[in-house]
């Protein structure tokens, strides 16, 4: 194996599959991967009240601190260590904890609008995107939101209506241009999930 760290780029849209997608990554490439999520590194907002943090757009690219998330994929790029924030869902905010990543051969970074910032894209040797019907996508959410995120179905259908859905439109989706690799259907294409498997198996190699 060389030296070279490769950096891959996963995108789509919410509850697409591409957490599935990354884990069977994982289950292949083992200790050589770390993952970096883009959620990780949503805004601190400890100035708002729960209410108007839960009434916030948490789909626009202004909602991250993608900056941060840059330097720290340079940081690990470069063999050094980070400390990764951690986002709680729960209370729509950052938490104060933070998770110690070690640098890896292969730094996979996951989000719904990883490929939407030329700076993030930059950096990524593979650009993929999970690309998944609609309808699919928010069954996957609200049974997500309900079990993992303590949601209601109407916060999380008001949601999805008022930011989730027209945020995909207008900057999820027409990210799609820039990927290299599209995988249809998420997590259940075992063989999209094999190809890409495989292409890291030769940038690896290299």
């Amino acid at each position: 194996m060389s030296d070279k760290v490769c950096i891959v780029g996963i995108a789509g849209g919410t509850a697409s599959g591409k957490t599935t997608i990354v884990r069977k990554i994982k289950e292949k490439f083992g200790d050589d991967i770390v993952v970096i999520n883009h959620d990780s590194y949503y805004k601190a907002h400890d100035d708002l009240s729960y209410e108007d943090r839960s009434r916030l757009n948490y789909d626009h690219p202004a909602s991250f601190d993608t900056d941060l998330m840059i330097e720290d994929v340079r940081k690990l790029k470069a063999g050094q260590e980070i400390d990764m924030p951690v986002y709680d869902f729960t209370v729509h905010n950052r938490s104060d904890e933070t998770v110690h990543v070690m640098p890896k051969k292969v730094i996979i970074i996951e989000g719904i609008l990883v490929l939407e910032s030329q700076a993030l894209r930059d950096l990524m040797d593979v650009k993929v995107f999970v690309d998944t019907d609609a309808d699919e996508r928010l069954m996957r959410r609200i049974i997500r939101d309900m079990t993992e995120r303590a949601r209601s179905i109407e916060s999380i259908l008001t949601q999805y209506r008022d930011t989730v859905k027209p945020m995909h439109e207008q900057f999820i989706e027409p990210s799609k241009k820039y990927a290299d690799i599209i995988i249809p259907r998420g997590g259940e294409n075992t063989t999209g999930i094999s190809i890409l498997q495989e292409h890291l198996n030769l940038m690896m190699a290299d």
